[in-house]
C-alpha cells in the first residue's frame, strides 16, 4: 500500500496538556515518520507520514487528543517536503 504524508493544525486547549508527548507516542507506536510542535497561536502543528490506514488513523486519533486536550478542529493538507528519520518533537515556532 502506498505511503500517505500529511500536515495538520490542532487547534483547541492542546497545549500544556501533553498534547504533543501524546501524538509522538501515538505516531511512533504506528510506526510512523514526522514531527509534531506547539505554535505561538496556541495551536499544535504536525506532520505524519507512512501507510494511508496508519496516517488516516492518526489523524482520528487527533480530533479525540489526550484525556485533557479538548480539541476544537484539525486541519489537514497533503505535505511533500522531506521528513526527518522517525518522529520528533521540535521547538516551538
Amino acid at each position: 500500500m502506498a505511503d500517505k504524508t500529511l500536515h495538520l493544525r490542532i487547534a483547541g486547549r492542546v497545549q500544556g496538556v501533553g498534547y504533543r508527548a501524546w501524538l509522538c507516542g501515538e505516531a511512533r507506536s504506528r510506526g510512523l515518520t514526522g514531527w509534531v510542535r506547539n505554535r505561538s497561536d496556541d495551536t499544535v502543528e504536525a506532520v505524519v507520514s507512512g501507510p494511508v490506514d496508519a496516517v488516516e488513523a492518526m489523524v482520528r486519533l487527533c480530533r479525540e487528543g489526550p484525556p485533557a486536550a479538548l480539541v476544537s478542529g484539525v486541519e489537514t493538507a497533503a505535505w511533500d517536503e522531506t521528513l526527518p528519520d522517525g518522529f520528533n518533537g521540535l521547538p516551538t515556532l
